[in-house]
């Protein structure tokens, strides 16, 4: 006899005899239908019905009282299995309502059960469907949904399967950032904003523009129009309201950035949707198209990356992507000018054949 079973929830429970159960005070399911409760938790232990088939106990302190509507329907047809154990007949409907499933529909959901049966019913030809609580069932582990043979591992493959995929997603991520793309390096911007908070309804403080030979285009910090403070955001990037007094405001700036975007072919940021949702309220809705057209994301390419070539990564800021390359900084990370320029070393890393040159 095995000492201890676990539940779904990985608890081990002892098991015990008839008689030391009763000496505890724990009910059996068969005890808590007659006085109309359901178990409110898992079982506290467990007894041998046969060799292959156990019988569960529960805690009277955690049961709960049966909803009405299961207190009567069922039919008076009493089974007796070949353990002594009484079982009421119920229909499919009453079953599934405290839980109960026959081995098929459990097994679809990956649920095997070591308890016999809790009730039943017959079909029309008489013959009999047991019913199981899934309550007590063991969660089997689930198979590679390609190979359908190992035990998952990751992204719902076996360890097999899912080297075979990595190896392939690697050969596709590497044909990917090493081909030749020849782009002009003065046509591909590299920009980054620091704000005032973490929403869209929030304000541009500060915007940097490198393009891709490290010419810095623009660097400036941006008076807002309504936020008077920033304490959240002031203790990430430092900048505080009293540095942004004298400066542009974005209405002022927007002719110069409009100026400057039309002339590149790719505009790249690191998290670029961030970026894209603020800055794209300086064009009218019908020029935002063509803008979005010549944005590309950094923080995308480098999670590619890093799920083909490092799973050692476990996240993907831009200081991870640094730190992953072993690129030295230049200025103060959560700067937009040393975060735009850290984007740009970035990106030459994981596209080293995108220029021309």
């Amino acid at each position: 006899m095995k000492p201890s079973v676990k539940t779904r929830s990985g608890k081990s429970i002892p098991c015990l005899t008839k008689k030391e159960a009763e000496g505890r005070d724990l009910l059996t399911r068969r005890q808590m239908y007659e006085i109309h409760l359901l178990p409110g938790k898992e079982p506290v232990a467990y007894g041998y019905v046969d060799e292959n088939t156990v019988i569960y106990y529960f805690d009277p302190d955690s049961v709960i009282e049966a909803p009405p509507e299961l207190w009567f329907g069922a039919k008076s047809d009493p089974l007796t299995l070949e353990s002594g154990s009484v079982i009421e007949r119920m229909s499919v409907k009453r079953a599934a309502a405290y839980g109960y499933y026959t081995k098929e529909r459990l097994k679809q959901m990956n649920c095997e059960t070591l308890e016999e049966p809790v009730a039943y019913t017959r079909r029309a030809d008489k013959s009999i469907i047991y019913f199981y609580d899934k309550k007590t069932a063991i969660r089997l582990p689930l198979m590679c949904v390609k190979c359908g043979q190992k035990v998952r591992f990751k992204k719902k493959l076996c360890e097999d399967c899912y080297a075979e995929d990595l190896e392939q997603r690697r050969i596709e991520g590497d044909r990917h950032r090493g081909a030749f793309y020849g782009m002009d390096r003065r046509r591909v911007l590299f920009f980054d904003l620091e704000l005032t908070g973490f929403y869209d309804r929030d304000e541009i403080i500060s915007i940097s523009i490198v393009d891709a030979t490290g010419e810095v285009i623009m660097d400036t910090l941006v008076k807002p129009d309504h936020t008077k403070k920033w304490k959240r955001t002031e203790k990430i990037h430092g900048i505080t309201p009293e540095l942004t007094e004298n400066s542009p405001t974005l209405v002022e700036l927007t002719p110069k950035i409009k100026e400057i975007f039309a002339n590149a072919d790719n505009i790249i940021a690191y998290g670029v949707s961030t970026d894209y949702s603020h800055i794209k309220y300086i064009y009218p809705e019908n020029e935002r198209e063509a803008l979005h057209d010549k944005v590309r994301c950094c923080a995308n390419e480098f999670v590619r990356y890093a799920h083909e070539h490092r799973p050692d990564v476990e996240h993907a800021s831009l200081i991870d992507a640094m730190a992953a390359f072993e690129i030295d900084w230049d200025g103060i990370p959560h700067s937009s000018i040393a975060d735009t320029i850290a984007c740009m070393k970035v990106w030459e890393k994981l596209f080293p054949n995108y220029y021309k040159d």
